[in-house]
């Protein structure tokens, strides 16, 4: 038999089936986001946390309608770009005060995120803020967490509805006053409230606060966590700011494990257990959804609901209060912490210094602007007196909130003649444009070209405010 053949012989025959492999329905594999049921929890953090939310809440209504020197104490004017602080206005000319301000900000928030965690988002952050409101309308209207996940499940009756429109009517007008006074910050607020109640609003500035509106609506009461987690920058690179020393909401893991459900009475040690009794509570109130106990996650916000929800639970059972705590990785591992560290102190003397320059800056501005513009028909005429003359307009802005007297001279010229008025008075927050002329004999000329200076100066018995701005006067040919 040839070897062909008894291959032939060994081969087994294997039946084939024909499988067929089903793709899934594109509109299937995505799962919307389950709903969180955020549920109620008192504690130290918490309370601390409604405080504050409670001061800059105030603190953001109140400010547009506080006044000083008889206008809006704090206006950022973008149509007419002049901004007003308080005693200081601020114009594009200042957009380095700006700057500094935004620098001074990032570092202020690399300083505290690399010390405290991400606490910004967890008590001052407006998303924040404004879902746990609107999370105390759903309270207040359709009950407790649990109230509301039924709520949701049963079919839609009279009292769903009216519920469901109460709670959806509370949010909108929230969410309008919010917008009014928002836009308040960039307009007259007492003109932005009365038109736009009084039907009275210009198309784009009623656009402007609907579109605000419903976005603050959106955010805080439909999309929430989504903000935080998904759209949220800050979420992203937090963690490039912390180290094993950061103040962070963590899990005591060695204390909690073994986790598992037992009696009060019961000896949880000898029944291999360790403190945490699995309740889920820490889940149930966390405003993202998270399990704390899975380790540091970036979508964990550092509000400290599941710190007072398990202390709670901690006192009830008779156990040491802390098995969910503010604490850093060293000292969950049983190492020494160092609060006070390199990269800590080198934020602070950056702050330092950056608070420093920015208080420079503001100390040594010049409360009024010079802004020179030549004839631009000719560089040089002779006048019908034989001299030669140039044609400039003068554009002072008065950077104060008082009306100003200004005298001008100009330096560089001897024996020249000035057109035009040399003392002029500017209105605060203002801009006054002097168009005037110089002349001069050309035998004071000693070439084509003379640099000069515009010198302004403040006519005050009590500030010596004085400006140069440099300039050319040109000879005729």
């Amino acid at each position: 038999m040839s070897i062909e053949q008894e291959n032939t012989k060994a081969r087994i025959d294997i039946p084939v089936k024909n499988i067929k492999i089903e793709k899934p329905n594109p509109v299937e594999q995505y799962k919307p986001r389950d709903q969180i049921y955020v549920r109620k929890v008192t504690g130290f953090f918490q309370q601390l946390r409604q405080k504050m939310n409670f001061f800059f809440l105030a603190l953001f209504a109140l400010l547009p309608w506080l006044t000083y020197n008889g206008n809006q104490a704090i206006l950022l004017d973008i149509a007419n770009q002049r901004f007003t602080l308080w005693g200081l206005t601020l114009w594009p000319q200042d957009l380095t005060l700006l700057a500094w301000l935004f620098i001074l900000s990032a570092f202020l928030l690399f300083f505290v995120t690399t010390f405290l965690g991400r606490v910004w988002c967890g008590y001052l952050c407006p998303q924040t803020v404004w879902t746990f409101i609107f999370i105390w309308f759903e309270e207040k209207i359709e009950g407790s967490a649990n109230q509301r996940k039924k709520l949701d499940a049963q079919k839609m009756d009279f009292n769903k509805f009216w519920r469901k429109a109460l709670k959806h009517f509370c949010w909108l007008m929230f969410a309008l006053l919010t917008s009014l006074t928002f836009v308040g910050y960039f307009a007259p607020v007492e003109h932005v409230f009365l038109d736009f109640f009084t039907f009275n609003s210009s198309f784009a500035m009623a656009a402007v606060i609907w579109f605000f509106a419903f976005c603050t609506y959106g955010n805080a009461g439909w999309m929430r966590e989504i903000m935080c987690l998904h759209m949220c920058p800050y979420a992203r690179f937090q963690s490039a700011m912390f180290d094993k020393d950061t103040l962070t909401v963590s899990y005591d893991y060695k204390r909690g494990e073994n986790r598992g459900a037992r009696s009060r009475k019961q000896d949880h040690k000898a029944m291999g257990l360790g403190d945490c009794i699995d309740c889920n509570l820490c889940v149930q109130v966390c405003p993202t959804g998270i399990d704390i106990r899975n380790g540091l996650q970036y979508e964990c916000i550092n509000c400290g609901a599941c710190v007072d929800a398990c202390d709670g639970v901690m006192e009830r059972m008779k156990y040491p209060k802390g098995l969910i705590r503010y604490t850093t990785e060293h000292e969950l591992e049983g190492k020494k912490v160092h609060l006070i560290r390199s990269k800590l102190i080198g934020y602070a003397v950056v702050l330092i210094i950056m608070s420093s320059m920015l208080v420079w800056e503001i100390s040594n501005r010049v409360p009024v602007s010079l802004d020179i513009i030549r004839d631009r028909t000719e560089l040089a005429k002779e006048n019908f007196n034989g001299e030669i003359e140039n044609v400039y307009t003068l554009k002072i802005l008065n950077k104060s909130q008082t009306d100003n007297t200004y005298r001008l001279s100009v330096k560089g010229l001897e024996n020249y003649t000035w057109h035009g008025d040399q003392e002029v008075m500017v209105k605060a927050s203002s801009v006054y444009t002097l168009p005037m002329s110089i002349s001069v004999d050309p035998y004071e000329l000693k070439g084509y070209m003379t640099d000069i200076e515009f010198i302004i100066e403040l006519v005050s018995d009590e500030d010596e405010v004085s400006l140069t701005h440099e300039s050319r006067f040109f000879n005729k040919r």
